[in-house]
């Protein structure tokens, strides 16, 4: 035969022989990555709801400071009691408003200065509600976005002074996409605020930073859902817990998932224990290792 041929003969004889080979079994997949579901509130919710909310979660806010907003907190003095009832814990101390970091930079006070009174003031209340060191303390970081140059300053001095504790800092803040224009490629580029952090914390060589990540856009968020989704579903990786549901929705977030909150468009705990909440999931059932 001509070589031509006899090459086209020979890949016949091969595939034929690839037929007769028996396919090589697939290793079955592993199983999915655990994903606990945990609840946080401004408002403590009371000692005699802790056995029925436990039905449900395995982990709960815990305010340090006076959750935004609010004059008091009511969670003090509370861990004893959540951990006999065997709550997790995600640790939270209230940030500032760019407003308050920009009056008091008028006053005098530099937002680094302000960010190390705070994070010693959120250093000293979770030792003083008993809390181990190691746990991871969360700055809530309510304004989304890409930081401003004097929240950048604040927030970066706060995960510091924190980390230089016997406690290690994490960040409450957003995962979700913000328009930042168009990026190398002419297309529409966004960012978030857990990627800008991250950006800054790598640019500046700083110390690890855990994220608590505010993402309850539908999707990838379930709605105001009791079976906790997987925290890498958020669309920020790493994460140590995600928020994906909160009291009240934020409606032109939410549309596609607006069935699963009630009326007033609160996201509500099951009867007998009803209560307003927001809910995040986690890969483990103490997130801020609390315990």
């Amino acid at each position: 035969m001509r070589p031509n041929i006899i090459a086209a003969f020979l890949v016949l004889v091969e595939i034929a022989l690839l037929s007769l080979t028996p396919a090589r079994a697939q290793p079955p997949a592993g199983p999915a990555p655990p994903a606990y579901a945990g609840f946080d509130r401004n408002d403590y919710p009371g000692d005699a709801a802790l056995p029925e909310l436990r039905k449900h979660f395995a982990f709960t806010g815990y305010w340090l400071t006076n959750p935004p907003g609010e004059t008091s907190n009511t969670w003090v003095g509370k861990r004893a009691i959540l951990l006999s009832q065997g709550f997790g814990f995600l640790v939270v101390a209230n940030g500032r408003l760019d407003k308050e970091i920009l009056r008091a930079a008028k006053q005098g006070k530099p937002p680094a200065a302000l960010a190390r009174e705070d994070a010693a003031a959120a250093v000293a209340a979770a030792r003083r509600e008993g809390f181990p060191a190691g746990a991871i303390v969360f700055l809530d970081q309510e304004e989304g976005g890409v930081l401003l140059p004097e929240q950048a300053a604040y927030l970066l001095a706060w995960t510091e002074a924190v980390a230089a504790s016997a406690y290690r800092p994490g960040v409450y803040a957003s995962g979700q996409p913000v328009a930042t224009g168009q990026g190398p490629d002419g297309k529409p580029a966004t960012i978030t605020t857990i990627q800008d952090i991250r950006a800054r914390v790598a640019a500046g060589h700083l110390r690890q930073v855990a994220f608590w990540v505010a993402q309850d856009a539908c999707p990838p968020a379930p709605g105001c859902v009791l079976q906790a989704p997987p925290p890498d579903a958020s669309g920020t990786p790493n994460a140590a817990a995600w928020q994906y549901a909160q009291s009240p929705r934020r409606r032109s977030l939410t549309h596609a998932c607006a069935k699963t909150y009630t009326a007033d468009g609160n996201c509500d705990t099951p009867a007998p224990a009803r209560f307003d909440v927001d809910l995040s999931s986690a890969p483990t059932p103490d997130p801020s290792h609390g315990r």
